[in-house]
C-alpha cells in the first residue's frame, strides 16, 4: 500500500489538507490570544529596532533596551511593520505572525519527513506536531521560542540537504542552510547547537571516507564541500545582523551573550515543580527530561523516543550509507543534545520547557519515521495488522486534539494523562505561566459591568489591584481603570490562578476556567480589607 506512486500522491494531499485546514483555523482563531509577561516589551523591542534602521542607523536606543538587545528582533521588527499596513492592531498583528511562522515550521518538518522517509512519514511528521499542544500553542503567543525552532528546523533542513548531496551541496541548499543557521542565532545564541550537529555529520563522513578510500582523497571531497559552503557563511553572518544588529556591533558581542546567558541574569524567583516551590537557578536536572514527559501528547512520546533510539542505531548501522547514517546523526542530535546538555549543566529554569520548544520539531520528524516504518511493518502481516495499526495512530493523535479544543486558547498549558490532564497538574506545575487567560477575564469583566450597569462614582476611574502582567489587562480594560499591585482601595482584584496569587474571600465577578481548573478570576472586593494580593512574593514586571 505504503509503496505505490497512487498512495503516495493520497498523502501528499493529505498533508496539503492538513495544512490548509490549519491555515483557516488560525486565520479564525488568532485573535483570540491574549498577552502574557513579555508581550508589550517585546512590541517596543520591535519599534525600536525600526526606529535604529529608518534613522539611518543613527537612533540606538534598541542597543540599550533592558536587556532585549541579546536577543534578536526578527520577529518583533516584522510584526511591527506588518502592523502599520495590516489591517490589524500591533497585539493581534503579532498574533497572527506567530501562527505564519509556526505554520512554517509544519511545512519544514512536513518536507523533512518527506526527504528522508517518503511521503507517509512526511504526513505523520506533520500531523503529530500539528497534534502538540505545545507547539501549537507557543506558535501564536511566543516571540522569541518559537519563531526561533522555526528557523532551527529550516537550518536542519538545509544540514540534511547538505550531507544528501555530499561533497557538492546545490546553491538552493546553501541558501536554506545560510539563511536558516543566520536567522538562528539572530534569535537566540543557542542557534550555536546546528553547527554542532552539522559538524558531527562532517565528522562521521569524513572519518569513514577516511578510512575506506584514504585520507587524501577524504579531504579533498572535505575541501570541495566545504567551499561550496562558504558563501552560505557569510549569507549567515549577514543575515545575523538583520535581525539582530547588536551582534555585529562589535565581533565579541555573540560571544558576551553566552557568557551573560551562562549564568542567571534575573533576581530568583520561585516557580512549582514536582509540587515543591523551587527557585529558578536550583531546578533539579530532571526538570527538563520530567516535563517532557509529562507535556508531550503520548503517542508523540512513544514514536519520538523510539525514533530516536532507532536513529542512534541507524548511525551505528555500517551497512547503511556514510550519508544515510550522517543523516540520521545531525537529526538524533538535534531533538536530544540541547535536553543532554540542560541535565549535565543544569542551567536555570522556568516557565515550564519553553525554552526548549526547538527541539519538538525534530522529535515529531522522528516520530514520523518511526511510524512509518511500523505501518509499513504492520501492512506486511496482513491487512488487519494494519488497520489495527492506523486506527491505535488515530486514537493517540484524537487524544490531544481534543484537549487543544478543550483549553483553546490556553494549548500550551497541556498536561497528557500521565499527568492526570491539567487538573491532575494544577497545584504541581505551572500551567498558565505566561498570564494568558487575563484578555479573557478582562473581557469578562466588561461584559458582568456593563450588565449590571455598574460604573464608578463620579468622575473617577474603576481601581482594580492586579496579580499577573499589567498591560495585558490594561490594554482590554482601557482607560476607565487604574491598575495597581496594592489592593488597598481598590474595587477589584484580577488574580491568575498560579500559586503566589491568593484566593479572595470576596465575591467573584468574572472567571476563566478550563476542566474545572481556574486561569483567572477578578473578585468584588469593594468595601473588604485585603492585605496582599500574593502569597508568594512574586516577580512583579511589566
Amino acid at each position: 500500500m505504503v509503496e505505490s506512486r497512487h498512495n503516495y500522491g493520497v498523502f501528499d494531499r493529505i498533508a496539503i489538507c492538513v495544512l490548509l485546514a490549519l491555515t483557516a483555523i488560525a486565520a479564525m482563531t488568532f485573535r483570540d490570544y491574549g498577552l502574557g509577561w513579555d508581550d508589550y516589551t517585546h512590541s517596543q523591542y520591535g519599534e525600536l529596532l525600526l526606529a535604529f534602521y529608518t534613522s539611518g542607523f543613527r537612533d540606538t536606543r534598541a542597543f540599550e533596551f533592558v536587556n532585549l538587545y541579546m536577543y534578536g528582533g526578527g520577529f518583533d521588527m516584522t510584526a511591527a511593520l506588518l502592523a502599520k499596513v495590516l489591517p490589524f492592531d500591533l497585539f493581534d498583528t503579532r498574533r497572527l505572525v506567530g501562527a505564519a511562522l509556526g505554520l512554517l515550521g509544519l511545512v519544514v518538518i512536513w518536507r523533512l519527513g518527506r526527504r528522508i522517509g517518503g511521503p507517509l512519514s512526511g504526513l505523520i511528521a506533520l500531523v503529530l506536531l500539528a497534534a502538540c499542544p505545545l507547539y501549537y500553542g507557543h506558535m501564536f503567543i511566543n516571540p522569541k521560542d518559537t519563531p526561533f525552532a522555526v528557523m532551527m528546523a529550516i537550518t536542519l533542513l538545509g544540514i540534511v540537504r547538505a550531507i544528501e548531496e555530499y561533497p557538492r551541496p546545490a546553491p538552493v541548499t546553501g541558501l536554506l542552510f545560510g539563511l536558516g543557521l543566520g536567522l538562528s542565532i539572530g534569535s537566540r545564541i543557542m542557534g550555536g547547537f546546528a553547527i554542532l550537529y552539522a559538524l558531527a555529520a562532517l565528522i562521521l563522513i569524513v572519518t569513514v571516507e577516511a578510512r575506506t578510500d584514504g585520507l587524501r582523497p577524504a579531504a579533498a571531497r572535505l575541501g570541495s564541500f566545504l567551499r561550496a559552503l562558504a558563501p552560505s557563511i557569510l549569507l549567515a553572518y549577514a543575515a545575523m545582523a538583520l535581525v539582530w544588529p547588536w551582534s555585529v556591533l562589535n565581533p565579541l558581542n555573540p560571544l558576551r551573550t553566552v557568557f551573560y546567558f551562562s549564568q542567571f541574569f534575573e533576581k530568583p524567583w520561585r516557580e512549582l515543580f514536582a509540587s515543591e516551590l523551587i527557585l529558578a537557578p536550583d531546578m533539579p536536572r530532571s526538570y527538563v527530561p520530567v516535563l517532557f514527559g509529562l507535556q508531550l501528547p503520548e503517542i508523540f512520546l512513544a514514536l519520538a523516543i523510539t525514533g530516536l533510539m532507532g536513529a542512534l542505531t541507524m548511525v551505528a548501522w555500517p551497512v547503511k550509507s556514510i550519508r544515510r547514517r550522517s543523516v540520521f546523526l545531525s537529526i538524533a542530535l538535534a531533538a536530544s543534545l540541547p535536553i543532554v546538555v540542560a541535565v549535565a549543566t543544569r542551567p536555570a529554569m522556568y516557565n515550564g520547557i519553553r525554552h526548549f520548544v526547538f527541539v519538538i520539531p525534530p522529535l515529531a520528524l522522528l516520530g514520523g519515521l518511526t511510524g512509518s516504518f511500523l505501518l509499513e511493518s504492520l501492512q506486511r502481516l496482513g491487512r488487519p495488522a494494519l488497520i489495527a495499526g492506523v486506527a491505535v495512530l488515530f486514537a493517540g493523535l484524537a487524544l490531544p486534539v481534543v484537549e487543544m479544543v478543550r483549553l483553546h486558547p490556553y494549548q500550551y498549558s497541556y498536561f497528557n494523562q500521565l499527568a492526570g490532564g491539567i487538573r491532575g497538574a494544577d497545584g504541581r506545575y505551572m500551567l498558565d505561566y505566561w498570564g494568558l487567560a487575563f484578555k479573557q477575564v478582562s473581557q469578562e469583566l466588561l461584559i458582568q459591568l456593563a450588565q449590571r450597569h455598574d460604573a464608578p462614582e463620579g468622575a473617577r476611574k474603576w481601581k482594580i489591584a492586579v496579580c499577573g502582567p499589567h498591560p495585558p489587562a490594561a490594554i482590554v480594560l482601557g482607560e476607565q481603570f487604574d491598575l495597581t499591585w496594592d489592593a488597598k482601595g481598590a474595587d477589584f482584584a484580577m488574580m491568575l490562578g498560579v500559586f503566589y496569587c491568593a484566593k479572595l474571600d470576596a465575591p467573584v465577578l468574572a472567571e476563566i476556567t478550563r476542566e474545572g481548573v481556574s486561569f483567572a478570576r477578578v473578585y468584588d472586593i469593594r468595601g473588604r480589607s485585603i492585605p496582599s494580593l500574593f502569597t508568594f512574593p512574586p516577580v512583579q514586571s511589566d
